[in-house]
């Protein structure tokens, strides 16, 4: 049994392999061993320091993952040993094995893999909460999505798409425009040799979109809120590129505009959001209305370089690692 583990904030020279011994279940936790486990820009924000660490040394980084129960607590209701699972929660999870309360873990059906379940279980859960909860989508809806191309925006690209509405995406290459618009998206704007605002007005007949869905951060969040219409909404979601600082209130007077910031973890808290939520995701994945077919393997060890490839926008949709 091993994990890896972060000695201090930095770059991807402080993750370090870590053997260790599983510690004794408290009543209500299961043991789960983890088969494949997702990597996202939020280990990489905790990695860094961006994120406050939750303790003073050795983290254990990695938010999701999907594995099997090998032991259950004394007081544990839902599960048994053999049972597949999923998990959605910050650090703990560049592991073999993680020990876990039995209230944040799902079931993953037959028919979804453990790949699946872990390239999936965060980013599909961030999209059902971006699309239904922060700005609840319709038909008639005009959206932007950043990122079109990561883990998140092709999962929101089929999602948005079954709703119907009309849907742009931005990416960094004539590659990732045309892996996104395969995955749902009307028209795709490469914001490396284009600006994004000037196309959205041009694609909207300069009356803006309804929501834009923002994880970017620095580089875009300005132009986001410019590209709305009256009483349009941003829906920050992370910030890949640095932390927005330059918000003003009189940013949003412009067009009487709404700005939210949610985050995963408060809808995730909430048990029967979690449990109806997950259903749905891997119902839709089962259905092929959600393909994952862009998923990235590294070995557990070979992390660093999954956190490298990321941040150097080298991937398309999902990685996971494989212990």
């Amino acid at each position: 049994m091993y994990s890896i583990i972060a000695s201090n904030p930095g770059d991807t020279s402080v993750l370090k392999k870590n053997d260790f011994e599983i510690p004794s279940l408290k009543p209500n936790e299961v043991l789960v061993k983890n088969h494949s486990i997702g990597v996202n820009f939020i280990d990489i924000y905790f990695r860094e320091g961006l994120y406050p660490w939750p303790q003073e040394k050795d983290l254990v980084l990695g938010s999701e993952a999907a594995g099997e129960i090998e032991a259950v607590g004394s007081e544990v209701k839902h599960f048994q040993v053999g049972d597949r699972v999923a998990y959605a929660q910050p650090n703990n999870a560049y592991a073999t094995h993680r020990i876990i309360n039995e209230n944040l873990i799902v079931s993953i059906p037959d028919n979804v893999t453990f790949d699946q379940a872990a390239a999936s279980i965060l980013k599909g859960l961030t999209v059902k909460y971006l699309v239904t909860d922060s700005f609840k989508l319709q038909t008639h809806h005009k959206v932007l999505f950043h990122a079109a191309a990561g883990g998140v925006g092709l999962i929101a690209g089929q999602w948005i798409s079954q709703i119907g509405c009309h849907l742009i995406g931005t990416a960094g290459s004539d590659e990732k425009c045309t892996k996104a618009k395969a995955y749902g998206y009307d028209e795709m704007i490469n914001y490396s040799n284009q600006n994004f605002l000037k196309e959205v007005k041009q694609l909207t007949q300069m009356e803006g979109v309804d929501v834009v869905y923002d994880s970017v951060g620095q580089d875009t969040m300005f132009d986001s809120f410019q590209c709305l219409k009256k009483h349009g909404t941003v829906v920050s979601f992370g910030q890949s590129s640095g932390i927005y600082k330059n918000l003003q209130m009189t940013d949003l007077m412009t067009g009487s505009l709404h700005l939210t910031r949610p985050t995963l973890f408060h809808f995730y808290a909430n048990r029967d959001w979690l449990v109806d939520a997950s259903v749905l995701l891997f119902e839709m994945i089962s259905q092929e209305k959600i393909k994952l077919n862009e998923i990235s393997v590294y070995s557990l060890e070979d992390v660093g370089q999954a956190h490298l490839d990321i941040e150097n926008r080298r991937t398309t949709g999902s990685v996971i690692l494989k212990t």
